[in-house]
């Protein structure tokens, strides 16, 4: 009889539904902050600090960059023009009160070149920020919306201005939203130092807007 009463149990709880509650400016806890950090380690990410929008800077001068200094532009779904421009970027922005900061560490000899283990290295940052957008959506931050702390690398060729392949893990990077990073690390009372050589461990940083 006792198997019987739990097999009812069973049935019972496949019936309830485990609705998770949408956040509303509900801020997140520290208990969250450490699940993240925790999962995030597996992708090169050393630190996860939460911090208001304002602190953001949205910069023209960062749209000019890509645009004239990277060979990116207009070959990829991540970067300009398919991304907003700085103007819509800033609307965008003014719907959040709070995002996240990542930070990952990397040490890269093959930073300036374009191989599988460069490629690799750019896909496992790509998909672990990805990753923790998913979590925090399914922890009830529905407004989550990750910008990427590097060029999208899923495919080894972009299919722009085809139809993306991965379109679910579509995301702009941080500078392709015209973000100045540098200048919003000033503003977050921190800054980072500019790798001279390959052979440096340097920062990367990706934002997740959140609520």
């Amino acid at each position: 009889m006792r198997w019987k009463k739990k097999i009812a149990k069973q049935i019972d709880a496949m019936k309830t539904p485990n609705v998770v509650p949408f956040k509303n400016k509900d801020g997140i806890s520290h208990v969250l902050l450490e699940r993240l950090l925790e999962k995030g380690k597996k992708y090169g990410l050393t630190a996860v600090f939460p911090f208001s929008v304002d602190k953001i800077i949205v910069a023209e001068w960062v749209h000019l960059k890509c645009r004239y200094g990277c060979n990116k532009y207009n070959t990829n779904w991540c970067c300009p023009p398919a991304t907003p421009n700085p103007e819509k970027v800033r609307k965008i922005i003014d719907e959040y009160a709070t995002a996240l900061l990542l930070v990952g560490t990397k040490s890269c000899s093959d930073f300036y070149r374009n191989n599988e283990r460069k490629r690799g290295l750019q896909v496992k940052c790509w998909k672990g920020t990805i990753g923790l957008e998913r979590m925090l959506f399914l922890k009830g931050y529905y407004k989550a919306f990750s910008l990427v702390g590097e060029c999208c690398a899923l495919c080894k060729e972009c299919a722009y201005p085809g139809d993306c392949r991965f379109p679910q893990e579509k995301r702009p990077s941080v500078e392709s939203f015209s973000i100045d990073v540098i200048g919003t690390l000033k503003n977050l009372g921190t800054t980072s130092k500019v790798a001279t050589s390959t052979g440096e461990t340097y920062n990367y940083y990706g934002i997740i807007l959140l609520e």
